[in-house]
Parts: structure tokens; C-alpha cells; sequence
């Protein structure tokens, strides 16, 4: 008897198929009439864009946080309900905003203002670096007959060129920092408004979504929002936590390998890892250029790595390939394949 009844739930799961895959409902449009809404939606983008440009930034923001909190609500629903949910990962989030800006962003600050400060010495050293290896090629007649000097007194005064255009606008943008950080506030507190109330009354928000959309789309447009309320929740939940991880990486390892300016450059990784395609090269050019210029002994190692020049830029590179290894083979497939 229990073998029949075995049998039978074997051959139910059997007789189980899947539901075929639904084809999105056409949309009867005239190329015409598409290509004037389009337009016609452009320059009212642009309009709102002149006239006020806080709130679509206010707007999209607050859709954007929405949808990567979105991920850590619903798995908090789990456990709790969903209002408290709410309160528990804004409040993780304000305090990670708040720790941040005690703690992380004063010593980016320092670093930043050390970096700038010590620009015309990384400059000079760079220059003789860079004269060294032009000797070196000349040596072996490698440079076509081009004068070493010549080449490395144009570089040096781009360089230089630069570094006054960077301080100039640095000491100019000074003026509006209060106002800057005003209305930064501003539109921040307008972004976690938008996102609360759209993680508050998400049903509210749907219903008429959908109430908007016709009947004959309707399913097209509940869809939709499945997509977006949860892939696209789900895959910048993934992808913030995989730049995170990256930037921790890459500053940890130029801390032990002695490159100064670790966490900045850290941050900096972070910050062009989400740049597709050139911003692992973007991330590791300043750590490159700083290992080769700024002589320091690692953490680790100490009198087997190299203080300085070539070779610690070669280590340095060496170091940011594995980490792009890691990123594009372990990190990526593991954390964004599951989301």
C-alpha cells in the first residue's frame, strides 16, 4: 500500500509540466505616433530637467533606494513584520550613513588633502622615474633618436598644467560648500521620503500602477513591476555588495603592501567598479602610479617586497589582476548569479 502510494505521487510529479511561457501583449502603435511620444516625452524630460532639476533626481532616487531595500525587506518580513522590517533596515542604513561620515569620511578627507599637498613631490618623482627608464631606452637606442629631456620636461609641465587647474577649482568650489551641503540634504531627505513611502504603501503604489495600465495589458504590467520589484532589487542588492567587497579587497591589499593612501584608493575601486569594462583599469592606475613613486616598506614581508619603483608597481598590478580574477569568476557568478 504505501508502495502504490509512492508510485502514485512519483507519477503526479511526472505528469507535472510546466506552464508554457507567456509572450508579452503587442502593442498596436503607429512608428509615427511612437517616435512624437517619444520625442514629446525627451523634451518634457529635459524641461522639468531645466526648470527643476532637484525633483527628478529627487524621484529617481527614491525609486532606485526603494528597490535595492526592497531585497533586505523582504527577507526581514520573514522574520518580523513588515513595518518593522522597514524601520530596522532604514535604521541599518542611516546608521552605516552615520558611521560613514564619522569615521570614513574624515580620513578620506585627510588622505585627499595629503595626496593633493604632496602632488608637485609624487610629480617630481614620477619625472625622474620616468627620466631613468628614458635613459634606459636611449642606452639602447630604443627611442628613434627622440631627446629624453624634451619628452620628460613636456610630461612634467602637462602634470603641473593640471595640478593648478585641480587646486583652482578645488579653492573655487569652496565657496558653496554650505549651500551645497544644504541642498545636498535637502534631496537626500526627499529620496529617503520617496523611498519610505514607496516601501510603506508599495500596495497602494501597485494598485493603481496597475489601475493605470489597460485591461488588456495588465498582465504585461503586473509583470513588469514582478521584474522590477524583485530581479532588479535582487541585482543592484548584488552588485552594491560585490563593489563593496572589491574595494575592501583592494584596500586591504595595498595596506600590506605598503602603498600608501589605501583606503582612499579603496574607495576609489569601489567607486569604478560599477563603470562596465574600463573600470578595473580606471581603479588601478593612482595605486600603480603610487607604488611606483611613493617609496614605503609593506606590512607584510618587509624585506622581501620592493618599497618602491617598477617592481612595486608591478606587484601592484599583479595584486589588482587577481582581484579582478576573483571579482569576474567567484564574487559576480556566486553573489549576482544567485541574485
Amino acid at each position: 500500500m504505501e508502495l502504490e502510494k509512492k508510485a502514485s505521487r512519483v507519477e503526479g510529479r511526472r505528469g507535472r509540466t510546466k506552464p508554457p511561457a507567456r509572450t508579452p501583449t503587442p502593442i498596436s502603435l503607429p512608428p509615427r505616433l511612437a517616435a512624437v511620444l517619444a520625442i514629446v516625452g525627451v523634451l518634457v524630460l529635459v524641461f522639468i530637467l531645466y526648470a527643476a532639476p532637484l525633483i527628478p533626481v529627487v524621484a529617481f532616487g527614491g525609486v532606485a533606494l526603494a528597490i535595492v531595500l526592497s531585497y533586505p525587506v523582504r527577507a526581514l518580513s520573514r522574520l518580523m513584520p513588515r513595518g518593522l522590517a522597514i524601520l530596522v533596515t532604514f535604521l541599518a542604513l542611516v546608521g552605516l550613513m552615520a558611521l560613514a561620515l564619522v569615521v570614513l569620511i574624515p580620513i578620506l578627507i585627510e588622505q585627499l588633502s595629503r595626496l593633493v599637498a604632496f602632488t608637485p613631490a609624487i610629480a617630481m618623482t614620477a619625472d625622474q622615474l620616468l627620466n631613468d627608464t628614458l635613459q634606459w631606452l636611449d642606452q639602447r637606442d630604443l627611442l628613434g633618436g627622440a631627446r629624453p629631456e624634451e619628452f620628460v620636461g613636456g610630461v612634467v609641465e602637462d602634470i603641473f598644467a593640471r595640478l593648478r587647474e585641480l587646486t583652482e577649482n578645488l579653492l573655487s568650489s569652496l565657496v558653496g560648500i554650505i549651500s551645497g551641503a544644504f541642498s545636498f540634504g535637502v534631496m537626500l531627505f526627499g529620496i529617503f521620503f520617496v523611498a519610505i513611502y514607496l516601501l510603506v504603501d508599495v500596495r497602494k503604489v501597485k494598485a493603481v500602477y496597475l489601475s493605470l495600465a489597460p485591461h488588456r495589458y495588465r498582465h504585461d504590467a503586473r509583470e513588469l513591476w514582478d521584474a522590477f520589484g524583485v530581479s532588479l532589487s535582487r541585482y543592484l542588492g548584488g552588485l552594491v555588495f560585490v563593489v563593496v567587497i572589491q574595494g575592501f579587497i583592494a584596500g586591504l591589499a595595498l595596506y600590506l603592501l605598503g602603498v600608501q593612501y589605501a583606503l582612499l584608493l579603496g574607495v576609489w575601486v569601489s567607486v569604478t567598479a560599477i563603470i562596465p569594462y574600463i573600470g578595473a583599469f580606471l581603479g588601478g592606475i593612482p595605486a600603480v602610479i603610487l607604488a611606483a613613486v611613493l617609496y614605503q616598506p609593506a606590512v607584510i614581508l618587509p624585506g622581501l617586497l620592493p618599497e618602491g619603483g617598477l617592481s612595486k608597481a608591478i606587484v601592484v598590478v599583479v595584486v589588482y589582476t587577481a582581484i579582478q580574477q576573483l571579482e569576474g569568476n567567484v564574487l559576480t557568478p556566486r553573489i549576482q548569479g544567485y541574485a
